[in-house]
């Protein structure tokens, strides 16, 4: 079996152990054009130029398909080359393990996305290097061990730290992994049907420089007011994020599931993440939650995440015993920058507001002649009743009136929403099925 076969079969256990699994992407082969300064492969004849400090002469190789060959001559040049500068193999030392754009999530499924730092291998995954082409990975600043499940490399699994250890300090292991950090593997794959945080908390910092890299280090701004950040992501965004605690029952695939057939399909412009996270003061209740990042992907956005968010909300209301869900709650962005509908709300609103004010000083000046009056009326009875008999007392009616949203049989004003130390939440919801049922 060669080294394809082997990583499929890898791939294969991996999804009957309900392991997720990432993929690196890059590698340093010749003919892939982004490797080279022109964005190109070199022209037969033009003058190749590889880094001496990182390939040749010191401790390098070539590596080569069976029959394939390499050399090099003054032989003719192609006419369609040009007097171009010579063609230089762009750095190999650039790929980071702690880049998210340099991985892909294995079995993904279309509106699915991670969160920037689940992105890159969590302490539960399996990890594959490309088994047909070479690589080279920067371990990173050395914070603390990269730690996996798993190695797949050069057709070989790697599970336990010794036989790692081993590889990594071989000559094979030394050009394909470098660096001050360590990478090491053992950890058993999730068996929590809920999930399990990924890990990467610690490494965050590391995983968002290298993202950010490329836009000088800073986050592009977010297309909407008040936009959000989840846990693990590292810029903010746009849409709505629900929040669950879920109970021993809970499992989080099939939730999963059940949203990617069930509800996203219903709403444009929309991707999804669900993931066990840490609880953002947590206290005394569970230190994890579930989190659904609903983020929009159109410009300007449609406010779909919203309404999805919502509908997730009436769906555990009526749902959430059966799912394992114990409460919901829900934040979301604002209303797209530039959206002149944003700006006329809130001068409609205060318009509202303005005569709203008057029609209730109105009323209180209403209010206040009628009390005055009886009062006055109540007094001239008073004088009146000493030289006679005693009149019965006036009759007031109440200085209120009856509402029907709140004037229901049973009702049950809902507790707060729990307070999230976020200040660009605009809006709040939440659901507890246990209240739910109470009313019902």
């Amino acid at each position: 079996m060669g080294a394809l076969g082997r990583a499929l079969l890898w791939l294969q256990l991996c999804a009957m152990t309900r392991a997720a699994y990432k993929l690196w992407v890059p590698n340093t082969n010749f003919e892939v054009t982004t490797n080279w300064s022109q964005n190109r492969t070199p022209c037969a004849g033009a003058a190749v130029v590889f880094p001496a400090d990182k390939l040749l002469p010191r401790d390098g190789e070539f590596v080569l398909d069976s029959g394939a060959g390499f050399g090099a001559a003054d032989s003719g040049r192609d006419p369609d080359c040009g007097a171009a500068a010579p063609a230089l193999f762009l750095d190999p030392d650039r790929f980071s393990w702690h880049d998210p754009r340099l991985w892909r999530s294995g079995g993904a499924a279309r509106g699915l996305f991670s969160v920037d730092a689940e992105r890159v291998p969590c302490r539960h995954d399996d990890v594959v290097f490309p088994p047909d082409a070479s690589f080279r990975v920067g371990l990173g600043p050395g914070v603390g061990p990269v730690r996996v499940r798993s190695v797949w490399a050069l057709g070989q699994t790697f599970t336990r730290d010794e036989d790692l250890a081993a590889f990594l300090a071989s000559p094979a292991g030394r050009l394909r992994f470098h660096g001050p950090g360590a990478l090491s593997v053992g950890a058993e794959a999730c068996a929590d049907p809920s999930g399990c945080v990924c890990g990467n908390a610690e490494v965050q910092p590391w995983i968002c420089a290298a993202l950010l890299r490329p836009l000088g280090g800073r986050c592009p701004p977010a297309a909407c007011r008040d936009a959000l950040r989840p846990e693990g992501q590292c810029c903010d965004l746009c849409g709505a994020i629900v929040s669950l605690t879920h109970g021993p029952t809970f499992d989080i695939e099939r939730y999963r599931t059940r949203l990617l057939r069930g509800f996203l399909p219903q709403y444009q412009g929309l991707q999804m993440a669900v993931s066990k996270v840490p609880r953002q003061n947590a206290g005394a209740e569970a230190d994890t939650e579930i989190q659904v990042v609903l983020a929009e992907t159109g410009p300007g956005g449609t406010g779909g995440a919203g309404r999805l968010a919502r509908a997730l909300l009436a769906d555990v209301a009526e749902h959430g015993e059966g799912l394992g869900v114990l409460f919901a709650a829900v934040r979301e962005s604002g209303a797209p920058v530039g959206d002149g509908s944003a700006a006329g709300l809130e001068g409609s609103g205060m318009r509202a507001g303005l005569a709203g004010g008057v029609a209730a000083g109105l009323l209180l000046l209403l209010l206040a002649l009628l009390a005055g009056a009886l009062l006055l009326r109540g007094a001239r009875s008073f004088r009146w009743s000493r030289r006679d008999e005693a009149a019965p007392a006036p009759f007031v009616a109440p200085l209120g009136f009856s509402n029907p949203v709140f004037d229901v049989a049973g009702s049950v004003e809902p507790p707060s929403a729990p307070q999230v130390e976020n200040s660009s939440v605009s809006r709040s919801y939440f659901v507890n099925p246990l209240f739910a049922e109470a009313e019902a």
